[in-house]
């Protein structure tokens, strides 16, 4: 596990987080790698999150690093009142569960205000307060309602992004939310409720092209079908079947381009002196540089932008970044264990994760714990809210916790 040389900005911070997915689990995580103690509560058997298949056997491992864990089952009276006293030392409650579902637990804003006036109460939903706000969400709902699938797939055909995109940045503005309120708490000496949303995050997404329709008047065409703002921006076929993004997006780089190709006649014309006029040609351009392209492997395609100075990228798929030169020497990918209860596969596995995309005062803010196990941390913070040990033995017979030391 890494140590921080520096303090981290959150350190002394308690958030107590009920969340499972994505949206939830990824506040308390940015929180947890900033140095915030996050508290996982979750049932005697564990977050469901933990046992899912497919695609979703990655999430529970990817946002749950730097956190305890404490299994007990709050429908109990004897739990809740475990729960309770662990809120009234908290600073930070986050939640991702339907609309009512806390205050059916006890464990709304009104109630828990009332018992920690300093706590601030962050709540990740599908919609903010409105005509849509006790609809169900999923992040694939809000990318179809909200313009993203239609932007990403071709027209006619909406597809949604290739990640979690409004779960993941939907937690980051609950984070970002929980932080803001902590600081007027600095001022105030009271809490307040913080609310983040999947269908806002991505509408904030969708602004530039809502921005694009009001300048032009014109709707936004799907990225696939879009006029791209820079002639050159598109994945090009090389010699040896690989394929390979390049961008040439100014003129000064259109120079460089030429002059890397030996394309002197391009160069040199008249039509393609500015991005605006390449733009206009490039339905005859286009083919002329993948007839090109085609003749240079992906890696010398490469080698020459490099030395250029223009943007390139290979296509990459996600299990190759494991294998990224720059992950690996910069840091951007640290060692991580996952237990067998922390993922579908039900086994022991040590692998590397990415790390938050940002550095404090020159350092990466590693993984201090790995994603805990079932109830790993019940008994130690039971002990230190006062529980003692025939108390805990009695709630674990009961079946309330979830003693995961043992």
């Amino acid at each position: 596990m890494s140590e921080q040389k520096n303090p981290l900005p959150l350190a002394g911070i308690r958030v107590v987080e009920f969340t499972h997915m994505v949206m939830g689990p990824s506040c308390g995580m940015l929180l947890a790698d900033l140095g915030a103690e996050v508290i996982k509560v979750e049932p005697v058997n564990g977050d469901n999150t933990r046992r899912l298949p497919g695609s979703g056997s990655g999430f529970y491992a990817m946002f749950n690093r730097n956190k305890k864990s404490l299994a007990v089952d709050v429908k109990q009276p004897a739990g809740r009142e475990a729960v309770l006293r662990l809120l009234a030392t908290a600073d930070v409650f986050s939640e991702n569960f339907k609309p009512g579902t806390m205050e059916k637990l006890g464990l709304g804003y009104e109630a828990l205000s009332k018992l920690n006036p300093r706590l601030i109460y962050v709540s990740h939903k599908g919609f903010l307060k409105g005509p849509y706000d006790q609809r169900t969400a999923l992040d694939e709902v809000v990318q179809m309602m909200g313009g993203m699938a239609y932007m990403t797939g071709p027209e006619g055909r909406p597809l949604r992004a290739g990640a979690s995109v409004n779960d993941i940045m939907g937690g980051i503005f609950g984070a970002i939310g929980a932080m803001a309120a902590l600081r007027t708490r600095d001022t105030t000496g009271r809490g307040q409720q913080v609310e983040s949303s999947l269908f806002e995050n991505n509408v904030f997404l969708m602004g530039t092209h809502m921005m694009q329709y009001a300048v032009t008047g014109k709707p936004a065409k799907p990225m696939p079908s879009r006029v791209a703002a820079w002639a050159v921006y598109d994945v090009f076929e090389a010699r040896d079947g690989g394929q390979i993004f390049l961008g040439v997006v100014s003129d000064t780089q259109w120079r460089l381009f030429c002059d890397a190709f030996g394309l002197a006649a391009l160069k040199a014309s008249p039509r393609l002196a500015t991005n605006p006029q390449r733009v206009a040609e490039r339905e005859w351009l286009m083919p002329q540089l993948r007839a090109v392209m085609a003749t240079y492997s992906a890696d010398e395609i490469s080698t020459r932008f490099e030395a250029h100075g223009l943007p390139f990228a290979p296509i990459t798929q996600p299990h190759e970044l494991f294998e990224d030169e720059h992950l690996r020497e910069s840091g951007g990918l640290a060692p991580v264990h996952i237990a067998p209860d922390a993922s579908g596969a039900q086994a022991d596995l040590d692998t590397r994760t990415p790390l938050l995309p940002l550095m404090l005062d020159g350092e990466r803010l590693g993984v201090r714990s790995n994603p805990p196990s079932i109830g790993e941390h019940t008994a130690a913070l039971l002990r230190e809210l006062g529980y003692s040990a025939d108390e805990i033995k009695a709630l674990e017979s009961q079946q309330i916790i979830h003693d995961g030391e043992g």
